[in-house]
């Protein structure tokens, strides 16, 4: 392990070694605590992490039912948990908890840093293009808009591909070019290179863009040329030097998040922060975490400060009841027969081809959690409904939208997700392309800053308000109970 690598935020020393696992169990414990002991308890003692995590992570959706107060209380001692039980390791080797450095930062008080002091300079590169006022949508060699858009919205929701909330949404955008000119807000997209990230669409439509990533000169180039053909301004963060900006560009999150929270500060007018980060295995906590110390510290000196979140489809939601119904009726008319169906539940133990939901639930409990991606992506990515979800409770306008599932770089290079997701069309899912997924999610996300947040009465309402989870929510099987057939039947089509 190199000295970067147990700088910044880290797990903590669980005995002789950093333990991804006990950090995991303590903060799904913590959350669990003030509604659920007995879950808590039961997360705390759990001894085969790795393997049973889906069973925790569901019951913190399940404590969330009871009531809109259960539901922040959660959110708001998770996002706690988090900063508690992650440490802040300065360069000097000392170390002390997240939590304290944040608080140390946004009080002005000296804090070590975890990586040596350099200056971050702001480089601006301005696009030649002209701004596009009309909502176009990439989709199967076509760039969709209007009338053939709108069709294309309707078709993915008499599917069940999306909720109808998306297409009433999208509808409102295209019906309101004008609010595609976001010139009005800095849209600063944390993970400027994520597949996933609006950061082309902003550009395209004229806005300007903060944008941070790691220091990599081929991305940072790449994005640079990219911007040279768009409306918009890209204003990237760079040490000082005589290099090419592409060569001083970027920052690392994990050692760098107060210097670049500074850097963010330093750009005029209301923000939106969108955390678009993405890494793997344990650093994926590491890097979110750093992202929600930043959040906070930036929130308190810019209260007006919108955030940004895409949550992944492969996780826990509360669902609305017209999804279970819809997955009833296609567990009712599945084309699998049960001649075939109940073979396979039976020889599989009742694994294989399972109900989505219990019928007439409502609301409905989707588990789409895919175990191979494992606990910490989990962790990572519930940290960001966590923070959503609180922060929105605080007042702080937030758009978090479950995003479909797409087929980006850290997906196919899974060979087991990639041939689950090519097989997933059989069972009535649709599978996007990143082009189609980030433009549509931007588009959303444009919405929810021009109508702000709608007044629902419970946060798992608000996380399943303009849904895009590509048929997972009312398919007519459990996720889990489909994915190893689909990926058989998909291993010859990838």
């Amino acid at each position: 392990m190199s000295d970067a690598d147990v700088r910044g935020v880290v797990f903590p020393f669980a005995g002789e070694r950093r333990s991804t696992s006990a950090a995991g169990r303590a903060i799904v414990a913590d959350a669990l605590r003030p509604v659920d002991p007995i879950g808590a308890q039961a997360a705390a003692a759990e001894s085969g992490w790795r393997t049973a995590y889906p069973e925790h992570f569901r019951r913190l959706v399940v404590a969330g039912l009871s009531s809109p107060e259960a539901a922040v209380t959660i959110a708001q001692t998770g996002a706690a948990a988090v900063h508690e039980h992650l440490a802040w390791a300065s360069v000097d080797g000392s170390e002390g908890t997240l939590a304290e450095a944040v608080a140390a930062i946004s009080a002005g008080t000296a804090r070590k840093p975890a990586a040596p002091t350099r200056e971050l300079l702001t480089e601006t590169q301005r696009g030649t293009g002209a701004p596009e006022r009309t909502l176009k949508v990439p989709y199967r060699g076509a760039r969709l808009e209007g009338s053939a858009l709108r069709q294309q919205l309707d078709d993915w929701v008499t599917r069940g591909i999306v909720e109808p909330s998306v297409a009433t949404a999208v509808g409102e955008v295209i019906d309101n070019p004008d609010w595609l000119d976001l010139s009005d807000r800095k849209v600063v997209v944390l993970g400027a290179g994520a597949e996933m990230g609006p950061l082309r669409s902003v550009l395209r439509w004229g806005g300007e863009v903060v944008a941070l990533d790691v220091p990599r000169p081929d991305l940072w180039r790449r994005l640079l040329n990219d911007t040279r053909g768009y409306a918009g301004w890209l204003h990237l963060p760079v040490r000082p030097g005589p290099e090419h900006a592409a060569e001083r560009a970027g920052a690392n999150l994990v050692t760098e998040w107060p210097l670049v929270g500074d850097w963010i500060m330093s750009h005029d007018g209301p923000l939106v922060i969108g955390n678009y980060v993405y890494a793997d295995g344990a650093n994926n906590v590491r890097v979110c975490a750093a992202v929600d110390a930043l959040t906070q510290v930036v929130s308190a000196a810019r209260p007006d400060t919108a955030l940004g979140f895409l949550a992944t489809p492969t996780d826990v939601f509360a669902v609305p009841g017209t999804a279970v119904s819809r997955s009833v009726a296609a567990y009712q008319h599945a084309t699998i027969s049960r001649a075939v169906r109940y073979p396979l539940r039976a020889l599989s133990g009742g694994r294989l081809l399972t109900r989505n939901y219990v019928p007439g639930s409502d609301p409905g409990l989707n588990d789409s959690i895919v175990p191979q991606q494992g606990p910490n992506y989990l962790l990572a990515k519930r940290l960001q409904r966590w923070r959503a979800t609180a922060a929105r409770a605080a007042g702080t306008q937030v758009s978090l939208r479950v995003a479909p599932p797409t087929r980006t770089r850290s997906v196919v290079k899974n060979r087991a997700l990639a041939a689950a997701y090519a097989g997933a069309h059989r069972f009535g899912l649709e599978v996007f392309e990143p082009a189609t997924s980030n433009t549509l999610m931007a588009a959303l996300l444009v919405h929810d800053l021009r109508t702000g947040t709608p007044a629902l009465a419970h946060p798992w309402e608000h996380e399943a308000h303009e849904a895009v989870h590509g048929g997972l929510w009312t398919a007519a099987y459990a996720p889990r109970s489909a994915l190893g057939l689909a990926a058989m039947l998909g291993l010859g089509s990838h």
